[in-house]
């Protein structure tokens, strides 16, 4: 089996899976009408209504930024405010993207521990000031699984979505790794989405198996009036629709999009245990597809001259280990093997550097 080094910076790195793949072929056949109009975006909303089990509205984009941005434009105004982590993806990686399309909505930070917002710091922020001179919080946004791979548990979904919707703020998530996160939770998605409070989830496609594409899906059904224009003029509408939605049939048809997680997870399940095997610590608790490690310097540059990529600069410090749809335990253990080697070579060095004599 050839190991394909380099497959832990991002699950984005990896390929189309076969499901998705074959799906997209499929549509490959004569015309069909353009603008979201055919049969198989057609099927493919019927379906996420028959997973989420309640008559939703959804939209396709080509990616997650646009997903959440418009999402979030859609729930509020541009005096209104955002609350979302500190380390939230719309925060630190959108590039203003949400500030953009919403006309000047702020995001307001809040704290909690490992990547996750406690209903506490929700309260007090939005108790803080109700003058005319502060943007009036309107819209929570949570990140399903988090930045740093945890994963919101039902309760903790339910007791969060109880105490925004009683002060009058309406519930975004970032499922950009949703799949992993029911993965873990073994729920139905219902639980951890619209029962929960959630009124706005963009489903993540391509950490998930697709070549591209997010789905944006309103349990709210009446914020997502006009959400089409919103689409098209951020020029989100393609064209020839089918060839966004259709691989989603792949992945949703059989279960695939729960092996998809089931398999990534697993992987990374792996990964922290050979990783504390090693005697590395951990820094977050590892509940979806990634893996945050502490590494010294000399290591990661080892790791990278092996051929190995990884991020070491999302996250509160240390090594972020990603593992995708396609990451076999053969991959892991490689991995493993070329860590386990440097680390040795290095405790050699420092056991041979010679005694400094006063």
């Amino acid at each position: 089996m050839t190991i394909r080094k380099g497959n832990f910076a991002s699950d984005n790195n990896a390929g189309v899976c076969p499901e998705a793949w074959q799906s997209m072929a499929e549509a490959n056949s004569g015309h069909e009408s353009a603008y979201g109009t055919d049969r198989y975006t057609t099927e493919v909303c019927d379906l996420f209504r028959d997973m989420f089990e309640t008559n939703c509205e959804v939209f396709f984009t080509f990616n997650g930024t646009a997903a959440n941005s418009l999402a979030l434009a859609a729930m509020c105004r541009p005096y209104h405010s955002v609350l979302c982590h500190s380390m939230a993806h719309v925060e630190t990686d959108e590039c203003g993207a949400p500030e953009f399309y919403s006309g000047g909505s702020k995001l307001l930070l809040v704290e909690g521990d490992n990547g996750k917002v406690e209903p506490e710091s929700v309260e007090a922020l939005v108790h803080k000031r109700t003058d005319i001179h502060f943007p009036k919080p309107r819209v929570l946004s949570l990140t399903q699984a988090t930045e740093v791979g945890t994963v919101y548990s039902v309760e903790e979904l339910q007791r969060l979505g109880a105490i925004t919707h009683g002060l009058n703020l309406r519930v975004h998530m970032d499922g950009a790794r949703f799949a992993n996160a029911i993965a873990t939770l073994g729920c139905a998605p219902k639980e951890i989405t619209w029962k929960a409070g959630v009124d706005v989830l963009c489903f993540g496609g391509t950490k998930n198996g697709l070549a591209v594409g997010e789905a944006v899906i309103f349990f709210n059904k009446k914020l997502s009036e006009e959400f089409e224009y919103r689409c098209k003029q951020a020029g989100q509408l393609c064209s020839k629709m089918r060839y966004l939605s259709a691989p989603w049939l792949g992945i949703l048809r059989d279960g695939t999009w729960i092996k998809n997680g089931l398999k990534a997870n697993a992987a990374a399940q792996r990964m922290k245990e050979g990783l504390e095997q090693l005697g590395l610590p951990i820094l977050f608790p590892v509940q979806a597809n990634s893996v945050f490690v502490k590494l010294e310097e000399r290591v990661i540059s080892g790791m990278h001259y092996r051929g190995w990529k990884f991020y070491d600069f999302i996250g509160e410090g240390g090594c972020r280990l990603m593992c995708s749809w396609d990451t076999s335990f053969d991959d892991v253990d490689t991995f493993l093997k070329d860590l386990s080697e440097l680390i040795a070579s290095s405790e050699d060095r420092r056991s041979e550097a010679p005694v400094m004599k006063h």
